[in-house]
């Protein structure tokens, strides 16, 4: 979720909240423990990672928002930029006017995938091959906002969220052009806050979609034919939600909240605990993905007004069974 003046508002009003310690784990409920800050990145250049995918090595696959880079990570924190998306000469992105890169997904056989939102006919889904160059194979309308981004390799199928448009759009990998695969007031932003889907995941037979204007985490299920069900309130009182994943205990989850930043374990039942915050070196979270025993934190500090720290937290995380 890149800076928006609204956003900017609520992140101090929320600050205080970042001080927070999080509580003991309840028995059998995963725990976070041992963070560490093991990537910084220049603020100032761009460097704000807003997603995240990762590599069979553990290494770390980033957007930089607003550099319009890939960038690799190792786990000890060495970079490689992967590509950069071609600059727009008038970018009209709705609710920032920045081009900017936002979700990312991994294919089994190193393709990345990922979102790029400019205002212009550029705006859509954009393919990168190992070694290659980025090319567009989805365009989307200009006055979207895709966001988060999940591939369904089993149907060769992608699902983006759109702040703007307050959808879920599905672009299939082969033949056919995008479209609407689910909308409607769930997914919808709100005039206070513009952004509304934001985060999003493939588990367990749905696409699960975070609400930032709502403070909501979404399930929407798959029918029979791949259409979209009902979407059901999983989870409420998330504010400031980016994206999320999935701990590997049923539908346990880790949600980053960028304004006040905290990661929070979202239970089953819809309640959540934080578990990290701004002293384990969080600085606005945008994503979070889980390997194995090991938990990954991307900060993008597009709210920090002075000395901001975007950086890549590594923590562990017990009872996972990823």
């Amino acid at each position: 979720m890149p800076r928006h003046p609204r956003l900017a508002a609520v992140a101090v009003a929320t600050a205080a909240l970042g001080t927070l310690a999080a509580g003991p784990a309840p028995v059998g409920e995963p725990t976070v423990s041992d963070p560490r800050v093991v990537a910084h990145f220049d603020a100032a250049a761009g460097q704000t990672p807003e997603n995240i995918a990762l590599e069979p090595d553990g290494s770390a696959d980033l957007t930089f928002s607003y550099a319009r880079q890939v960038v690799r990570v190792t786990r000890a924190g060495a970079k490689t930029v992967l590509a950069t998306l071609p600059a727009v000469a008038d970018p009209q992105t709705p609710n920032l006017g920045a081009a900017v890169v936002t979700g990312i997904a991994r294919a089994h056989d190193g393709t990345l995938y990922v979102n790029y939102a400019t205002g212009t006919a550029r705006t859509g889904v954009w393919r990168i091959r190992p070694g290659g160059a980025p090319a567009q194979i989805a365009q989307l309308p200009a006055d979207s906002l895709p966001n988060g981004l999940a591939l369904d390799e089993e149907s060769g199928t992608l699902y983006a969220a759109d702040s703007a448009r307050g959808a879920v759009w599905s672009v299939p990998l082969h033949g056919g052009g995008p479209a609407v695969w689910a909308d409607g007031p769930a997914l919808a932003p709100t005039t206070a806050l513009p952004f509304g889907a934001n985060g999003l995941k493939i588990h367990d037979g749905a696409v699960w979609v975070s609400n930032s204007a709502h403070s909501t985490l979404l399930r929407i299920p798959f029918t029979r034919d791949r259409a979209a069900g009902p979407v059901e309130t999983r989870a409420t009182g998330l504010t400031g939600i980016d994206d999320f994943t999935f701990t590997g205990h049923g539908d346990t989850a880790l949600a980053a909240l960028i304004l006040d930043s905290r990661l929070e374990l979202v239970r089953a039942d819809g309640t959540h605990r934080t578990v990290l915050t701004a002293a384990d070196g969080l600085a606005n979270p945008t994503s979070v993905a889980v390997r194995a025993k090991t938990l990954y934190v991307p900060s993008a500090a597009y709210y920090a007004t002075v000395n901001p720290d975007p950086n890549l937290l590594l923590a562990r995380i017990s009872r996972n069974k990823l």
